[in-house]
């Protein structure tokens, strides 16, 4: 994959996804995330390492919007729709979604309903659409630069939750 498939913001993603294919480890996160989250369960759900910070539910249901939104971006250029795609301000979503009212095991049931749909948008594309770019949040894209993205943005926020909400024994 080129580094113009995709805005420099979002080279710390790509960069997080080693794998020569990616459907593999975009599958295999179905497992792995959920397990991976599952320390956080309980009373660290609504832990925030400082004021102003999501908390371990509102970062979930961050990843969950991204999810649905990533996706959507890849449909529409696999497509070959060549309608500049709107960004979103995730910060602005998270403050409107009501995350801390849903325990934790719900947002990570939902998460999981979201990328098995991804999945499966994804194995029906051929080598054709994941190349295909177009433009989103004012910058171009290919599909399969967002496929990469879907993989390490995960990624990237569990070393968060790791390094900062995770209480040290």
């Amino acid at each position: 994959m080129q580094s113009d498939e995709y805005a420099p913001f979002y080279a710390g993603y790509v960069a997080l996804v080693p794998e020569p294919e990616v459907l593999p480890a975009l599958e295999a996160q179905l497992a792995s995330f959920p397990a991976e989250m599952a320390p956080f369960l309980g009373e660290l759900e609504t832990y925030r390492y400082a004021p102003g910070k999501w908390s371990v539910r509102q970062v979930v249901g961050h990843l969950t919007d991204s999810e649905r939104i990533f996706g959507y971006r890849a449909l529409r250029i696999a497509r070959a729709d060549r309608t500049p795609l709107p960004g979103y301000d995730e910060d602005h979503f998270v403050a409107h979604a009501d995350f801390e009212r849903v325990p934790l095991r719900e947002l990570l049931d939902e998460w999981v309903l979201c990328r098995r749909a991804n999945l499966a948008l994804f194995r029906r594309f051929d080598a054709d659409a994941l190349v295909r770019r177009g433009e989103a949040n004012g910058s171009p894209v290919s599909a399969r630069a967002l496929l990469r993205v879907l993989v390490g943005h995960p990624r990237h926020h569990l070393r968060v939750l790791e390094s900062r909400y995770r209480p040290r024994v």
